[in-house]
């Protein structure tokens, strides 16, 4: 059983969003016996696979969905059970694997900027009121790490490129090709390829020599080629 406390220091420790979200998301599942975890920062959904991006833009709708609704106007952790009937629930998610279902917010600056969230399949106990104490020690973390991480970006990074965007320019610097990075971070190659051209427009290069030219100042020197 992982505890709580090295739930923390692996949050403090993570080197950045991939980490914290397969390594910590695999550690929180054991902790809240979860069928199913899943780490989501908003500004990054247009990057994933066009299925995903549809099912999560239902799934977090607060007009959709009384959970979302809840973590958009409260900021605090919620399970379904303190929002809607079981009857309504199975009306909104029918889904076997999502019969209980517990998300946490991630905030920096005042705003929720992603959602922490947790499911348990059909037969398994609900989520109580103490998994809902302990989400929201995580959630503090979480938030604290994103807020310390977008403090530590260089300028041009946080005035220019997202933070999945700098970790396709990372990968680019390491000569990884668009298929790698699409596997290295679990989204299509189709959305690299979008990603790229975004990128080239923001920094107003045309080719991905000149865009790791222009963020060589920016770019962590472990990152570049050597």
């Amino acid at each position: 059983m992982v505890a709580l406390i090295a739930l923390f220091r692996a949050i403090a420790q993570a080197k950045d969003e991939q980490t914290l979200r397969s390594h910590i998301s695999t550690d929180m599942s054991q902790y809240f016996s979860a069928t199913r975890c899943g780490l989501f920062f908003f500004d990054q959904i247009p990057l994933i696979d066009i299925k995903l991006q549809k099912a999560l833009k239902i799934a977090l709708s607060p007009q959709h969905n009384p959970v979302a609704r809840y973590l958009l106007e409260r900021h605090a952790p919620v399970h379904e059970a303190l929002v809607t009937e079981p009857k309504t629930w199975r009306l909104i998610c029918p889904r076997a694997d999502h019969w209980h279902v517990m998300a946490g917010p991630i905030v920096s600056n005042g705003q929720l900027v992603g959602v922490v969230g947790f499911t348990r399949k059909q037969g398994m106990p609900a989520f109580d009121s103490q998994n809902l104490t302990d989400l929201s020690a995580i959630c503090l973390h979480i938030s604290t790490w994103v807020s310390t991480a977008k403090s530590q970006l260089p300028p041009l990074q946080t005035a220019r490129l997202t933070p999945r965007e700098v970790e396709i320019a990372s990968l680019v610097a390491q000569g990884r090709s668009n298929a790698e990075i699409s596997s290295e971070l679990w989204i299509t190659e189709n959305s690299v390829k979008q990603a790229l051209k975004r990128m080239f427009r923001k920094l107003e290069v045309s080719s991905r020599t000149q865009m790791l030219a222009k963020l060589t100042t920016v770019l962590q020197p472990s990152l570049l080629p050597k």
